[in-house]
């Protein structure tokens, strides 16, 4: 079994593990890589980030690209790299038919982060007031899920974060089980000693604002849910962390009814830490979400949605907190879990346990091995993906010549 040495991984953004679920689980995605003895170049084409990793402290090599320039093939002509990892569908059209054209023999893998459509079918279901847990199917057959299905046909193994997903990309879309491998988030563990529940205070509310579920749930908890809870608990504040406010969250912050926006914060487990409960209202979304991770490695209760849950424990009765779904049952949740010290003591508990099966080695090590043995049988293994084949023959030749259509525009307009 070959494990791939020369490894592209190709970002969507640079990664900010302090600011995000998705930096995080970049990060660890190219330390697994490594640990499997993989040389990762990271390229991307966004914009330096304020709070992004620097790479180069755990060997990576950092390379800044261009969309639609041949720039690009020049790179991949020069690594020749034996793996390419997508960040996200929209990196893997943007460059994976000039990784075709350029290293056709390179495996492509595409770690979804979490299922795009489908938290769009959910964000279009929470408007029409349907079930966002169950989207209809003409919600599921958006022209966003058919970009993203078409991505994951045409790459060679596609990383999704939850079973569900996975459940759903077969039974609904019948996406073989050849292409799919769950990767959940990886932990390192809890806090050695968590903070118990006297010297714990006020509620947390975190997560990037730039993430469309986490804006929609803070405006959600302040003006449908907050109000109660300050009602019937006068004396607790919700804190508020997040990377990227804009100005209009500031209308949210509101000193009389104990609702402060704190802003980025620089130690999320710190902040965590000492916080007596995480609230995250989310009322659409996909995936794992950080945050309630965070929550479980610092022992902090957590009032959630079943969305907000899904894929990440078994049955909401092991839940670290409470999964609830209305507003009252959110509100009644959160003042109950506050105030009983007892059912707080045994939520923490129940966090401890959750964080469990996120400390294992043995995704990680799946993995590797899945990717070695894939590494080892890629033709078979492409010839038994008559889709992606047919795919990546029709569908990328149209981002082929859009890509070369803006490029040559691009240097007509420069050279007039």
């Amino acid at each position: 079994m070959s494990a791939p040495e020369n490894i592209l991984y190709i970002g969507h953004v640079w990664p900010e593990p302090n600011s995000s679920a998705a930096g995080r689980r970049t990060l660890s995605l190219i330390r697994c890589l490594q640990a499997a003895g993989g040389r990762v170049t990271f390229a991307c084409a966004a914009a330096l980030s304020e709070h992004r990793y620097p790479l180069s402290d755990i060997a990576v090599d950092e390379v800044e690209i261009r969309l639609n320039c041949d720039s690009f093939n020049q790179l991949l002509r020069k690594m020749q790299p034996d793996l390419v990892v997508f960040d996200r569908f929209l990196t893997e059209e943007q460059f994976s038919w000039r990784v075709a054209k350029e290293c056709p023999q390179a495996m492509c893998v595409l770690d979804t982060q979490d299922l795009h459509c489908l938290r769009d079918a959910r964000h279009q279901a929470l408007k029409r007031g349907q079930n966002t847990m169950r989207p209809d199917s003409e919600l599921l057959s958006s022209e966003l899920a058919l970009r993203e299905l078409a991505s994951i046909w045409r790459c060679d193994l596609s990383l999704m974060i939850s079973t569900a997903e996975i459940s759903l990309l077969q039974s609904h879309y019948g996406v073989s089980a050849e292409l799919l491998h769950h990767l959940p988030f990886s932990s390192e563990g809890g806090t050695a000693s968590p903070l118990p529940y006297a010297q714990r205070r006020h509620f947390i509310c975190i997560g990037n604002f730039r993430h469309e579920p986490n804006w929609d749930s803070l405006r959600y908890l302040r003006s449908e849910l907050w109000p109660e809870i300050r009602r019937k608990l006068p004396s607790a504040q919700c804190h508020v962390y997040g990377a990227y406010p804009p100005p209009k969250a500031q209308q949210l912050h509101s000193e009389k009814q104990g609702f402060l926006l704190k802003g980025w914060a620089k130690d999320a487990a710190a902040v965590m830490r000492q916080a007596r409960i995480c609230i995250a209202p989310l009322r659409f979304g996909a995936g794992q979400k950080g945050k309630l991770l965070e929550a479980m490695e610092q022992a902090t209760p957590s009032v959630t949605t079943s969305i907000g849950a899904e894929g990440m424990v078994d049955t909401p009765a092991n839940w670290g907190g409470v999964v609830a779904d209305s507003p009252q049952a959110l509100i009644e949740a959160a003042v109950s879990l506050y105030r009983d010290e007892s059912n707080w003591r045994s939520a923490q508990e129940r966090a401890v346990r959750c964080l469990a099966p996120f400390t294992s080695a043995e995704p990680s090590q799946a993995l590797q091995s899945r990717i070695g043995r894939l590494s080892d049988e890629l033709a078979v293994h492409r010839q038994g993906n008559f889709i992606g084949a047919m795919l990546r023959h029709h569908s990328l030749r149209s981002h082929q010549y859009m890509s070369q259509w803006i490029a040559a525009k691009s240097q007509l307009a420069t050279a007039h």
